[in-house]
């Protein structure tokens, strides 16, 4: 049963008055249950994957009598080239696009497992962390075979570079201090590289050249790519800045466009906002740091982009028949695009403070145009409402397939494992950037 309804004045439809009454479905066995908590998400399993093929390989390997240090050092690589391609924007596309040509006369689990694929980064995780092991393993081998000082040295220093970047993933550093997980990885990552070069010519291995020579063209393509590009800016209120570009380019709804005021040191990655007919395209930004501050505040004419446009978690909508959208605050942005394309049908959840205030009476007509059943709910006039709750009523009154939640991390994942746990499919981000 669900709670009693009431009449929403910003959509005009009927929502309950009080989501915390909304009866949600029971859990599914506590078996089932276990594999749909976050600890167990496919991320990691596809990184415990890569780390339990390379502990078969050692495994096999030790028995074998198979290592020596140039062996060793192609498993490094072979990791590491793992680790890197498929971070590559024309991979992630390619993987979304094979993921999501399944029909939707497919069985729904079948589905549901393939709208997973933006887990894809655990790959680079597992890949990422075998591959320092095995070059660790790689530079012990030389050092206990007497290799030269000069090989050793340019072997020895990729150790601490390594180490370095595996330090600033932690959580208790890489969340509070990103940009400084950012940088380390770029600068520490590129030393780590030309090291890698060095090494590989001073063993005359041309195996490692050519797997270099892959993974290095994987690192330059999106900067092959970079431009400064002039950019339009409109701010609705003090916490929102939207943002207009017309530089030649029309990206795919559902993709994101990286920018950047200082392209060496920082980048953020937003939700592309086409319109249908148009050229060009928005991208919203919120204040949720500095960078957005003084984005907000200190409005440029021009910004640095680079790379390919690249698909986002919401593009998984295309493996169902009907989606539900749950947005909160900025969030808003990501969904936006497929809201206007209407490529497959939707619902709107929205949750958010004095919409037309903050974002501006064209934004929000513009959603109620091609949503005017959406749910807009206020939360200075009616509080933080129960978002578990309100997405399943959501789902259940639209007869949806799936719900695609972006929000804050803590909120997004608590829908989706609340959802998931009842046997529901459910979606968000889940900040492996």
């Amino acid at each position: 049963m669900t709670a009693p309804v009431a009449q929403d004045a910003t959509t005009r439809v009927r929502v309950p008055s009080a989501p915390g009454e909304v009866r949600l479905p029971p859990c599914t066995g506590a078996l089932r249950r276990a594999f749909k908590h976050p600890r167990l998400m496919h991320y990691n399993r596809l990184a415990a994957g890569v780390l339990a093929g390379n502990l078969a390989a050692a495994t096999a390997g030790t028995t074998g009598g198979w290592w020596d240090a140039r062996t060793l050092s192609y498993m490094a690589l072979a990791n590491v080239a793992l680790a890197v391609i498929v971070r590559n924007q024309y991979v992630i596309n390619l993987f979304f696009r094979v993921a999501t040509s399944a029909p939707t006369h497919w069985p729904l689990r079948i589905r549901w497992t393939l709208g997973k694929v933006y887990h894809f980064g655990g790959l680079h995780v597992g890949g990422a962390l075998a591959g320092s092991l095995w070059f660790c393993a790689s530079v012990a081998a030389l050092t206990a075979e007497g290799a030269d000082a000069v090989v050793l040295s340019v072997s020895y220093a990729p150790l601490l570079l390594l180490a370095t970047m595996l330090v600033t993933t932690l959580p208790r550093i890489r969340t509070p201090r990103h940009d400084l997980f950012e940088r380390t990885h770029r600068f520490a990552g590129w030393a780590t590289l030309a090291l890698l070069w060095a090494q590989a010519a001073l063993t005359g291995s041309a195996v490692a050249l050519w797997v270099l020579a892959g993974i290095t063209a994987s690192v330059a393509l999106p900067w092959l790519r970079l431009r400064r590009v002039p950019v339009g800016i409109t701010r609705p209120s003090a916490h929102v800045a939207l943002l207009r570009f017309n530089h030649g380019e029309t990206p795919f709804a559902g993709s994101s466009t990286a920018v950047s005021r200082s392209p060496l040191l920082e980048w953020h990655s937003f939700a592309n906002v086409p319109a249908p007919g148009e050229e060009g395209f928005r991208l919203t930004v919120s204040r949720a740091g500095d960078w957005t501050g003084r984005l907000i505040d200190d409005a440029p004419e021009k910004v640095w982009v680079k790379g390919i446009t690249t698909a986002g978690v919401a593009n998984i909508e295309r493996l169902f028949t009907k989606v539900v959208y749950v947005a909160t605050g900025s969030g808003i942005g990501p969904c936006l695009p497929h809201l206007l394309a209407q490529q497959v049908p939707a619902t709107l959840v929205w949750s958010t403070r004095s919409p037309r205030h903050t974002y501006g009476d064209a934004l929000v007509d513009e959603i109620l145009a091609v949503q005017s059943d959406a749910l807009i709910w206020d939360t200075d006039e009616r509080g933080k409402p129960d978002m578990v709750r309100l997405a399943y009523w959501a789902y259940e009154r639209s007869g949806a397939e799936a719900v695609i939640c972006i929000s804050n991390k803590k909120l997004t994942w608590r829908v989706v494992h609340a959802l998931e746990s009842r046997g529901i499919p459910a979606y968000g981000a889940i900040w492996d950037s």
